[in-house]
């Protein structure tokens, strides 16, 4: 009589096989920052006079300086970029306010009421955005000097912008925040040019210069 000795389960290794999908995604830093130098580029022609009128001022803002800026943030974000996300995202938001408050005062929404409706609210929405910046200019110093020279301009024109709205020196600030947009907006297309061109081709073709190296990442 043949004897068979019963299975020990615990000698039984069971085999699991995990896959994992992985999505590649581009970046998006290129579109966004088109998107902010072509909304710029728009807003300094108000401001320096070229054309007159918000009105359509609106849709740059929209599509360009806000949604553009907003979608590579959520890319940015999915990438790991904590730069890219978090700058893009603050900015893109910056520009729905802008163009919402636009709306507003241009009574797409209704009549104006001018006991209610203070203008002067967005020069200090700038002011509380140029805090902010001045954050991002220091981290901006150790990404690349276009971004840094970028930001340096960025935190000249939001101040302007608040002083030129509450009525401080209006006309010189204003000017000011008319040309500080517009050599935001021309380092904007050149940065946009050049990550376009260096990524698509993988390797450098245009410069964006190097990190200043004033602070070590840990």
């Amino acid at each position: 009589m043949t004897i068979q000795n019963p299975i020990n389960q615990s000698n039984i290794t069971e085999t699991k096989i995990i896959t994992e999908t992985k999505i590649m995604m581009s970046d998006p830093t290129a579109l966004g920052v088109f998107g902010l130098a072509i909304v710029t580029f728009v807003a300094a022609s108000q401001k320096l006079g070229l054309t007159t009128g918000t009105t359509f001022l609106i849709p740059w803002a929209l599509f360009l300086g806000s949604a553009a800026q907003i979608w590579a943030s959520t890319v940015d974000f999915k990438k790991n970029n904590y730069f890219g996300s978090i700058v893009l995202g603050a900015y893109g938001l910056f520009w729905a306010a802008v163009a919402l408050h636009w709306s507003i005062s241009l009574g797409w929404f209704g009549a104006v009421d001018p006991t209610k409706a203070d203008p002067a609210q967005l020069g200090y929405a700038c002011f509380g955005y140029f805090f902010f910046s001045l954050f991002i200019m220091i981290a901006s110093f150790e990404a690349n000097k276009t971004f840094a020279a970028i930001l340096v301009l960025i935190n000249v024109l939001l101040p302007s912008l608040g002083f030129s709205l509450i009525g401080f020196h209006k006309e010189f600030f204003h000017t000011l925040a008319a040309y500080s947009e517009l050599g935001i907006s021309l380092l904007g297309f050149y940065a946009a040019g050049a990550i376009f061109l260096n990524q698509f081709f993988g390797r450098q073709i245009l410069p964006l210069g190097k990190p200043f190296g004033f602070i070590k990442k840990s």
